[in-house]
Parts: structure tokens; C-alpha cells; sequence
């Protein structure tokens, strides 16, 4: 990523739509189309004054942070908790992982989110077993959240990445089989991936490297279908992409009835996922 010019040791995807240099979300100050750097806004307003440092907005109308990998930061350290308290304690896996209906033996009850154990659902979001897993979806998470979390703001970045993980778990529930367990954060980092595109079409940035990325992607999710489950990449990817879609797209006069109304039509057809599936095992 580029560094902001203003403050060199902060990286930033964002650039100024007038003089394309790139800000940091201190420095962004909310325009017509995208953001502006303080100087522009200075010319264009003919004042010589910075604008007050309350009225910079995201590009989706979050309020700018400080620190705009806050909410990536706390969602890498809580999956490599429990990353870590799965290493202490092997069982933690059964209880908190995705699976549809399970029996481990024929003298204990059946365990799954068809009995009503949806916190799987959830929970198998958070959870990772192997070094390589866990370190290919934070480093993606890394990545990828810094400058989305920047453009959205945290409100908003942190809703995509929740709706986009439990969509991911709600189609691999509706099609996998159901005592298939499935667990990582690999839903909501394809949501990540989704939303990535749909930010620099926005940004009217060069698609290729986030497009070629995205089918190098897709092509390692079906060539390795007996180790991935593609369930959750390919809902995960569908409900980022939509969900930003809204957020970024939102007409200003209408952005939140639109941006929440988004996120909760998604969140209600991946409850219907559920409803159905369920009712298809009991």
C-alpha cells in the first residue's frame, strides 16, 4: 500500500480524487465523490483553513478513526486465541465447530446445529486447528481489513465481515454434508475479497491484481474441495460482495436505510438457509 504524504509511517489505500496523492483516514475530508486531501479542500473553499476535524466522513459514511485497523486487529487476536486455546484443549474443536448433525458414538446424543446448537454457526468463525490454516487467513485478514476497515469505517467493516462469515457457514449447512465438520474464518475472508473488488471499482483503481487474485482464489477452492469447504467460500464471497455493494453505493440521501436494510436482507435469507436445512434433518 501506499504511505499518506502528509504522514509518511501510515499506510493507506485512499487517494485524494483531485491531486491523487494518498491520505490517511486523518487526513481524508469526505467529497462529492470519494475524499479529498486537506490542501484541496483549502483551495477549493478559497478559506486557507482546514475544514474542523469532525467532518470527515468514510466513503461509506462511517466516522474516520485513528486507528483504522482497530477492529481488524481485535478480530486477528480473537481468532488466534482461541486458535491457541484449541491447542491447549483438543476437544474445544467438537464442541465449537460446524457441523450439521453428528452422533461421535452410539451411546452419546446427536451434536450439530440441527439439534439447535446455531452458536456453531457462529463460533466455527473463530476457530482454526492447523498452523497453516490460521496463518493463511490472518495474513489475508491482515491485508485485506486494514484498508476496508479504513474506507468503511469500524461500525460498518465489522458488520461485513460478521454477515459475510455467517452466510459462508449457512450455505456449507445447507449443502454439506451434515456430519461434515467445517471450521476457519475463510467465509468471512472471501467476504473480505468481495468487498476488496467492489472498493476499487469504486475508487475507479486498476481491477486486475484484486481480480486475478480473487480467481487464484476460486481456482484453489475447487481444486482442493476434500480439504476446503467451498460452502463457505462461495457464501462468504456472495455476501461480502453484496453487502458492499450496498454500503459504497448508497445514494447519501438514503445511505443507511439503504446500507442497514442490505445487511438485514442478507442476514434474513441466511437465516431461511438455516430454517430450511434444519427442517430437512428433523
Amino acid at each position: 500500500m501506499d504511505h499518506c504524504y502528509r504522514h509518511p509511517g501510515r499506510e493507506t489505500a485512499i487517494r485524494c480524487t483531485r491531486c491523487e496523492r494518498p491520505i490517511c483516514p486523518e487526513c481524508m475530508i469526505s467529497a462529492s465523490v470519494g475524499f479529498q486531501c486537506p490542501e484541496c479542500v483549502r483551495e477549493g473553499s478559497g478559506t486557507g483553513r482546514a475544514p474542523a476535524p469532525n467532518q470527515p466522513r468514510t466513503l461509506a459514511g462511517g466516522t474516520i478513526a485513528a486507528d483504522p485497523r482497530l477492529v481488524t486487529k481485535i478480530l486477528l487476536v480473537i481468532n488466534v486465541a482461541l486458535f491457541i486455546a484449541v491447542q491447549a484443549r483438543e476437544g474445544l474443536v467438537l464442541d465449537l465447530a460446524l457441523v450439521g448433525a453428528w452422533r461421535p458414538n452410539p451411546y452419546v446424543p446427536v451434536e450439530g446445529v440441527a439439534i439447535g446448537e446455531y452458536y456453531r454457526l457462529f463460533t466455527s468463525m473463530f476457530l482454526h486447528q492447523e498452523v497453516w490454516h490460521i496463518t493463511f487467513n490472518m495474513l489475508s485478514l491482515w491485508w485485506l481489513g486494514g484498508p476496508l476497515e479504513a474506507a468503511l469505517g469500524r461500525a460498518r467493516f465489522l458488520a461485513l465481515y460478521l454477515i459475510s462469515g455467517l452466510a459462508g457457514s449457512a450455505l456449507t449447512y445447507l449443502i454439506a454434508d451434515p456430519s461434515q465438520a467445517s471450521l476457519g474464518a475463510s467465509g468471512a475472508v472471501f467476504g473480505l475479497l468481495g468487498a476488496t473488488a467492489v472498493l476499487v471499482r469504486r475508487m475507479n483503481y486498476d481491477m486486475k491484481p484484486v481480480l486475478i487474485v480473487l480467481a487464484l482464489n476460486l481456482i484453489i477452492t475447487f481444486t482442493f474441495t476434500g480439504i476446503i469447504a467451498w460452502q463457505a467460500h462461495v457464501g462468504g464471497l456472495v455476501a461480502g460482495t453484496v453487502v458492499a455493494a450496498a454500503m459504497v453505493h448508497a445514494p447519501r440521501e438514503h445511505r443507511t436505510l439503504v446500507q442497514y436494510g442490505t445487511c438485514g436482507l442478507v442476514l434474513l435469507v441466511t437465516a431461511g438457509l438455516v430454517v430450511a436445512r434444519t427442517a430437512m434433518l428433523t
